[in-house]
């Protein structure tokens, strides 16, 4: 074991890591959302949405991640690229705390933006990494 790391913090980061890295814990926890997906960019969109309502009870932060991706016919990324307004319509009502459907249907548009003209989420924070090599993914998450 490399001794500049405390014994008793490297077993309590292997207690952790055991814990919250295996499958019983993804299902009650908001990353099952973007579990519900296999394609890239429905992962990428479905995680922006959960965490950015990710606060509170973890059993409502998940109805409402899923409630959102019902309202994208459970295909975020097609209705992210193929929304028109009235699709938008959809997302009327929703809230969850401080989270409501403008900020919904705000986020769609620059989505769609991002993934047309872009490149997708992918491309944007590694072009911000990218263009300032100080910055690293907590300053790329910062300044998106």
């Amino acid at each position: 074991m490399n001794n500049l790391v405390d014994p008793k913090i490297a077993d309590w980061l292997n207690e952790k890591a055991a814990f919250y890295n295996n499958p019983s814990f993804v299902d009650s926890d908001p990353i099952s959302i973007p579990h519900m997906f296999s394609q890239k960019e429905d992962i990428e969109i479905a995680a922006l949405f959960s965490a950015l309502i990710a606060w509170g009870n973890r059993k409502a932060i998940i109805a409402g991640a899923q409630q959102l991706m019902k309202r994208m016919d459970n295909a975020p990324f097609q209705f992210i690229i193929g929304h028109s307004q009235k699709d938008l319509k959809k997302l009327n009502g929703f809230v969850y705390r401080t989270f409501n459907s403008f900020d919904a249907i705000t986020l769609c548009e620059s989505l769609k933006n991002i993934y047309l003209h872009e490149g997708g989420l992918q491309s944007v924070f590694s072009e911000i990494v990218m263009n300032d090599k100080n910055t690293n993914a907590f300053n790329a998450i910062e300044n998106f």
